[in-house]
């Protein structure tokens, strides 16, 4: 957990998820990367200063920029004698820079400005070009009909739900997923959010001015998955492309009740010098998930009006220290989940922003039977029609406790440890089922869970 505390999904994604977007061409000139040719100077200045006498090679991979435009920012630095040539070999490319002394010097004070040693950003213009023609709003197909039916599947067949959430999904409006605890609310976001198609291209950073804003975040950009079993192509990797963008799966962030203002906010590093994005900016062309809506540190309809305006105008200001601001772009699908009602949480005018809104209760005892031989299934523990029966009436029945999506998984996967620690094979009987039960239940008042249509 970061200390925004927000994390990915990790279940399959469509089949077509990696075909590869169309990626910017590789800038062959400094004019053509749409940097300042200072900023550049100073990213090879620190480079060298932390990695010493480097060859040209080391510098494209840290820097992540064509030989042609380290080159021509070296021969500028060598011309103003901040570099020089510490090798050469029999190519025009075998060569070897160091710093000067006068160098070290300049670099010194780039370093105490900022520390940033990444790669070289992109702008600020390119970025939002790009979120804007690989928004998943853009898809003609936003979800497929039968992924979102195989999502669904059996824990969530209420009246209306597959066409509410399908339509939600194809509109772009933001969804709130509502009903007591253990209704399955979290995974089916998260398994909602693997429903976005296709790939795209996120940058290391951003550049706004003389400030860079650090994106790209390898636990929440997650890399194509592989195809058929085999190994994911690296396009990015191509000389033809600018290696300056990471070719990654379209993100899943979750935010949960640890939320607050401020994480909404760029925040400077101080150690670096630079900015860290939000993770509704990370979000870009993915989802963004609003787990616990109403326990987080700030009020509910704040944090609702904080989302719902630049989602409706596709921008999000955002302050810099000194107090300017930098438009970013906000193409991100939002969903939010609650245990609370939506009318305790919100008035009348601020529900009607909310584009949709699903209740998950708990489900009929057919499709509580097919998700747990479902659940059986994925945890490997061969299933018993007879304790299923025992659980049903004798635990479910005899406590009042309701069929909620996520009982089955939660027994299975207690099973499953007890069975780990005492060193056997898991087996579902009588005796672990009640163990199991015991173990999740013991203390809980039968309605602690039971969505409760009103609250104080």
């Amino acid at each position: 957990m970061t200390e925004v505390d927000y994390f990915t999904a990790e279940t399959s994604r469509p089949a077509d998820a990696t075909l590869m977007p169309p990626l910017p061409p590789q800038p062959k000139s400094l004019r053509e990367t749409g940097l300042e040719r200072q900023l550049v100077v100073e990213l090879i200045a620190k480079a060298l200063l932390v990695g010493g006498k480097s060859h040209l090679s080391v510098l494209t991979t840290r820097l992540r920029l064509s030989v042609n435009v380290l080159r021509e920012v070296l021969d500028f630095m060598v011309a103003e004698q901040l570099a020089e040539v510490a090798w050469r070999g029999h190519s025009e490319i075998d060569v070897q820079y160091q710093l000067t002394g006068a160098g070290k010097q300049h670099a010194a004070v780039f370093m105490a400005r900022c520390a940033y040693l990444g790669a070289a950003p992109v702008t600020l213009a390119s970025y939002r070009a790009m979120v804007a023609r690989q928004s998943w709003r853009a898809q003609e197909q936003r979800v497929a009909s039968d992924d979102l039916a195989a999502v669904l599947g059996a824990a969530h067949t209420g009246p209306g739900l597959f066409d509410t959430v399908g339509a939600a999904l194809h509109s772009g409006r933001s969804l709130l997923l509502y009903g007591p605890a253990g209704s399955g609310k979290s995974l089916l976001a998260l398994q909602l959010g693997q429903l976005l198609h296709g790939l795209v291209a996120v940058p290391h950073a951003v550049v706004a001015g003389r400030d860079i804003i650090c994106l790209y975040d390898p636990a929440v950009h997650l890399p194509p998955a592989p195809r058929h079993g085999g190994h994911a192509r690296q396009p990015l990797e191509r000389r033809s492309t600018d290696i300056r963008w990471v070719l990654c799966q379209r993100p899943v962030i979750q935010v949960g009740a640890g939320l607050d203002a401020g994480m909404l906010e760029l925040r400077h590093d101080e150690g670096s010098g630079c900015y860290q994005a939000p993770p509704h900016v990370r979000a870009n062309n993915g989802m963004l998930i609003v787990d616990d809506l109403g326990r987080q540190r700030l009020p509910a309809p704040q944090l609702l009006a904080r989302l719902l305006q630049p989602a409706a105008s596709g921008s999000d200001q955002l302050a810099l220290r000194g107090g300017a601001s930098i438009g970013m772009p906000f193409d991100t699908a939002l969903l939010l989940a609650t245990n609370l009602a939506p009318a305790s949480l919100f008035d009348a005018a601020l529900l009607r922003r909310i584009g949709y809104k699903v209740r998950l209760g708990p489900l009929a005892e057919n499709a509580y039977r097919v998700l747990f031989r479902q659940q059986c299934r994925a945890t490997g523990i061969a299933f018993d029609e007879q304790v299923l029966h025992h659980l049903l009436r004798q635990l479910h029945g005899a406590s009042g406790r309701a069929l909620l999506a996520s009982t089955p998984r939660e027994l299975l996967g207690r099973i499953a440890d007890f069975a780990g620690f005492a060193g056997s094979e898991a087996q579902l009987t009588v005796a672990s089922l009640e163990q199991a039960w015991d173990s999740l239940f013991a203390g809980c008042d039968a309605h602690d869970g039971v969505f409760e249509e009103s609250i104080a």
